[in-house]
C-alpha cells in the first residue's frame, strides 16, 4: 500500500554551496536557465576569507538572487562567512560533512566538492545543523571557557601534589582537601622559607587539629628551596585562574539574565545545579521548536542508541556515538549527583546500574534529563514534578515483586518457603 510521506520533491531554484578553507573558500552557485527551461547556470569562483572578499562574495550572492547558502562544518573556519552571510539575511545552512561524502571513484578537489555539495543541497538531500542564535553562543563561548579554565586548575593542583610528593611532603595524605584554609597556609608557609614541622602542623585549623601529630610526621621531608620556587609559580597560577574563572561567572551571569527564568525552571529537576543549568542553555538553547520531540533532542546529543540493521539483525553495540562533549559532560555530572538523591532519577539510576553498569545508568538519566528538560523548554508554564523513588515500586505487580526476591535468594543458595501475612 503506497503511503504519502512529509518530503516534498523540491528544487531549490537559486542556491549555493561553499568549500571553506582557512584562507580561502570556493563558492558554486547553481541558478536557472532562463532561456532554457529546466536547465541550470552555474557559476564557481574562489574568494578569500578576509572580511572585504566575503562582503564582495555576499554581495554577488544578493546580485543572483541565492536564497539558501550551505557549506561543510570545517574546524572553526566556516563561522565567519556563515555569520556573515547570517547577518545579510540568507537562509544559511551548516552541514556534517560525514552527511556530504563525495561520490568515490571521482576526482576530488574544492572546486569539485562545492559543485557536488551545490548539487546535493539543491535536491534538498541535505539537514542542517544546529547553530544557535547569537546570544546562545555568546553564552556558549563564556561557559565553554569556563570548562577549560576550571579542567586547568585542576591540572595545575595535580602538579602541586606531585611536586610535594617528590619533596616527600605528605600532606595529601593527611588532608582531605590540600587547597582548603590549612592547606593553603601550610604550602604558603613552605615557600616563604618555613621547614619546621612542628611550626607547619600548628597552622590546621578547626578539626584538622586533631590530626597535628600525623601532620607533623607528613612535613618531615626533603622540601628545597627549588621545591619552594616552583610551588610558589604553581600557587601564583591557580590564584589567577581562580580570578579569571570568577570574572567568567560574573560575566556569564550577566549573560543568562534574559533567559533566568529558565535557567530556574531548570534548576528544579534533582542533580542540576546552576552551573549546570546555565551549560545546559548554553548548548540546547531556549527554543525547542528545533527538535520536534524529546527523542529528536536526544539523538542529536547523542543520548539514544543507533540503529544498524541489515537482513533483519541487528548489527553493532548500539552505541550512542559522539556528540556534544560539553552537553554529554553536564549530564554525566547531573546523572551522578542525582544518583545521590531519594528521587525518580535516583531510583533510575540505581535499577540500570545494578543491571547494566553505571555507565549505561548515566547514558539513561542523561536522556531521561534531557526529556524533562524539552518539555521544561517547550512549555513555559510547565514545572517539574518528581515522580518519587517509590515509582516503579507501584507500577509492579506484588506478585512479580514477591517472584524477582524469591529468585534473588535461591541463586544465593536458599530455599524460599512464603507465607501470607496475617492480617
Amino acid at each position: 500500500m503506497l503511503e504519502q510521506t512529509q518530503e516534498r520533491e523540491e528544487i531549490v531554484e537559486r542556491v549555493a554551496a561553499l568549500d571553506v578553507g582557512k584562507k580561502s573558500l570556493v563558492c558554486c552557485v547553481r541558478i536557472p536557465d532562463p532561456a532554457k527551461p529546466g536547465r541550470r547556470l552555474q557559476e564557481v569562483q574562489t574568494y578569500s576569507t578576509m572580511t572585504r572578499a566575503l562582503s564582495a562574495m555576499v554581495g554577488r550572492l544578493r546580485e543572483l538572487g541565492v536564497t539558501r547558502v550551505v557549506m561543510e562544518a570545517t574546524s572553526d573556519y566556516w563561522k565567519p562567512p556563515f555569520y556573515l552571510l547570517e547577518a545579510a539575511g540568507f537562509e544559511t545552512w551548516l552541514v556534517n560533512a560525514r552527511d556530504v561524502k563525495h561520490l568515490p571513484g571521482r576526482p576530488k578537489t574544492d572546486r569539485l566538492d562545492a559543485v557536488w555539495l551545490c548539487k546535493v543541497a539543491e535536491r534538498q538531500m541535505l539537514r542542517a545543523s544546529f547553530v544557535p542564535p547569537p546570544q546562545i553562543r555568546m553564552l556558549r563561548d563564556l561557559t565553554r571557557y569556563r570548562v577549560d579554565l576550571v579542567a586547568v586548575v585542576g591540572a595545575e593542583k595535580n602538579r602541586v601534589e606531585k611536586l610535594l610528593e617528590d619533596a616527600q611532603i605528605k600532606l595529601s595524605s593527611v588532608v582531605s582537601d590540600v587547597f582548603g584554609a590549612s592547606g593553603r597556609d601550610m604550602m604558603a608557609a613552605l615557600v616563604a622559607g618555613r621547614r619546621d614541622p612542628h611550626v607547619l602542623a600548628q597552622l590546621a585549623r578547626s578539626s584538622l587539629r586533631r590530626k597535628i601529630d600525623v601532620l607533623e610526621e607528613a612535613f618531615v621531608g626533603r622540601f628545597t628551596d627549588h621545591h619552594g620556587f616552583l610551588l610558589a609559580k604553581m600557587l601564583s597560577r591557580i590564584d589567577a585562574i581562580e580570578a579569571d574563572i570568577a570574572d567568567v561567572d560574573a560575566r556569564i551571569q550577566e549573560q543568562i539574565a534574559p533567559f533566568a527564568s529558565a535557567a530556574d525552571r531548570l534548576e528544579q529537576i534533582p542533580g542540576v545545579g546552576s552551573t549546570a543549568a546555565r551549560a545546559i542553555i548554553a548548548e540546547i538553547g531556549t527554543d525547542m521548536t528545533r527538535f520536534p520531540t524529546p527523542a529528536h533532542l536526544a539523538g542529536w546529543a547523542r543520548f539514544a542508541p543507533g540503529v544498524k540493521e541489515s537482513a533483519g539483525r541487528k548489527k553493532g553495540s548500539a552505541s550512542t556515538g559522539h556528540g556534544n562533549p560539553y552537553l554529554a559532560r553536564a549530564l554525566g555530572q547531573i546523572a551522578v549527583s542525582a544518583a545521590r538523591t531519594r528521587t525518580f532519577l535516583g531510583e533510575r539510576y540505581r535499577r540500570i546500574a545494578r543491571r547494566r553498569g553505571p555507565k549505561r545508568a548515566i547514558v539513561a538519566v542523561g536522556r531521561s534529563v534531557l526529556t524533562v528538560i524539552w518539555h521544561l523548554m517547550s512549555d513555559p508554564e510547565a514545572a517539574f514534578r518528581d515522580l518519587g523513588a517509590d515509582f516503579y515500586d507501584n507500577r509492579t505487580n506484588p506478585a512479580r515483586r514477591a517472584r524477582n526476591h524469591i529468585t534473588a535468594l535461591q541463586s544465593l543458595g536458599y530455599k524460599v518457603t512464603i507465607e501470607p501475612a496475617a492480617a
